[in-house]
């Protein structure tokens, strides 16, 4: 049941989201296990155990894992020292949370699954028969390959196949609870972004406008507080504009150079990114066009970000359009966004690419990140949305286009 805050529990905050709001989220989980006649799910991803029981923490370098049965109630296993703070921000009861011994930790010859998979039996979330089939998160950042042969040393007999993202997929279209959320992290993106735009100056160390972008994202939005984001601030500046994911370092900006920013608002764990590009100085014609072609690219394609059409005819309309400048783009231009935790906000469920078939439905989200990355200079933007009955709901309102600060 959902806590408020008192005295005794040292100011510990409502859980954000009601108890039925996860009871509802593991039956649609239980729905498609019994679709692939699976006996068991073994949960590793940290967005996936936070959107099926709120556990918040930063314990996912350890071994930990959520189980859920094809038939009754799911139990969460980490670390004895972090089944404590899974009491305080899990929905879960006391005694569906297990924690394994410390001994077990960093050890060359014996495993933390070693442990679970005996209690889980034990308990009846897993079953070890030649019938049986137990899924696991096999893709998940933070699942090894110890943790899978641990568990396919204790289950001897039952088949382990992989899950394919199957909560994450469930995850793709939010609930009315969840769009507030996204909304909400919106706001603060927002606030980020305006923060990145009027701290970059020619003569300031990158580091030094990083401090203050991480410090807009705690800070968060008017009376909204800001979380951590899954992905750090992402500054590549000069030379190094045509190359994506680079952070910062603490030499100077120059006048004249461009810088790509890419962060995200993030609260309650829910995340909206997005990309701009600022130039101190005249602009290069060359990014000049390169930016209007890139802008009409979005126009174009937010133009097919409604119900009923796929991914790939959104890819098409941009990449079309981007071609009638003379332009390509062989990466894909965005994903589905929801919670998200180090290393990627990111679902890992669609891609807005040519090869991805998915139809687009009310509700999902996503992220549209178009970086046209050169050689030697680069130009990016990008718009976090939800997708409405008639098309995409903005979760921003910075105007696009290359900013230029003389």
């Amino acid at each position: 049941m959902s806590q408020t805050p008192t005295a005794a529990s040292g100011g510990l905050r409502s859980r954000p989201f009601p108890e039925q709001e996860y009871l509802t989220r593991l039956r649609a989980v239980q729905d498609r296990m019994a679709e692939r006649s699976l006996s068991s799910l073994i949960v590793a991803d940290p967005a996936n155990l936070y959107y099926l029981t709120g556990y918040n923490a930063w314990s996912f370098y350890m071994p930990q894992c959520l189980i859920v049965p094809a038939e009754g109630d799911c139990h969460l296993f980490t670390r004895t020292m972090d089944a404590a703070g899974a009491h305080y921000t899990a929905f879960l009861p006391r005694d569906r949370i297990h924690g394994y011994p410390d001994q077990l930790v960093n050890r060359a010859d014996a495993h933390p699954f070693d442990w679970v998979v005996d209690r889980a039996l034990e308990l009846g979330v897993l079953v070890d028969e030649p019938t049986a089939y137990v899924a696991a998160e096999l893709d998940a950042h933070f699942f090894s390959v110890r943790s899978y042969l641990a568990i396919r040393s204790g289950l001897k007999r039952s088949a382990l196949v992989d899950s394919t993202e199957l909560v994450n997929w469930v995850r793709v279209r939010k609930s009315p609870l969840e769009r507030e959320k996204l909304y909400k992290a919106g706001k603060i993106a927002q606030c980020v972004m305006e923060t990145a735009l009027r701290e970059l100056e020619p003569g300031r160390r990158q580091c030094d406008v990083v401090a203050e972008i991480q410090h807009a994202q705690a800070l968060g939005a008017r009376k909204l507080g800001g979380d951590y984001p899954a992905i750090v601030p992402m500054l590549p500046t000069g030379e190094t504009a045509g190359t994506p994911h680079l952070t910062w370092s603490d030499l100077e900006l120059q006048r004249g150079e461009a810088t790509t920013i890419e962060l995200a608002g993030v609260y309650h764990r829910y995340h909206a990114p997005l990309a701009r590009t600022v130039v101190l100085g005249k602009a290069p014609q060359q990014l000049v066009d390169c930016a209007e072609a890139t802008n009409e690219g979005m126009l174009a394609l937010l133009e097919q970000m409604r119900p009923g059409m796929r991914t790939c005819d959104v890819h098409r309309a941009f990449t079309e359009t981007i071609g009638t400048y003379g332009l390509t783009k062989e990466s894909r231009i965005g994903y589905s966004i929801g919670i998200g935790y180090p290393p990627d906000w990111g679902e890992r469920t669609m891609s807005v690419r040519a090869e991805d078939e998915t139809v687009i439905e009310e509700d999902m989200a996503f992220h549209v990140i178009l970086g046209m990355w050169m050689d030697g200079w680069g130009y990016e933007t990008s718009e976090s949305m939800l997708i409405g009955p008639h098309g995409p709901q903005l979760l921003t309102d910075v105007p696009r286009g290359l900013t230029a600060k003389e």
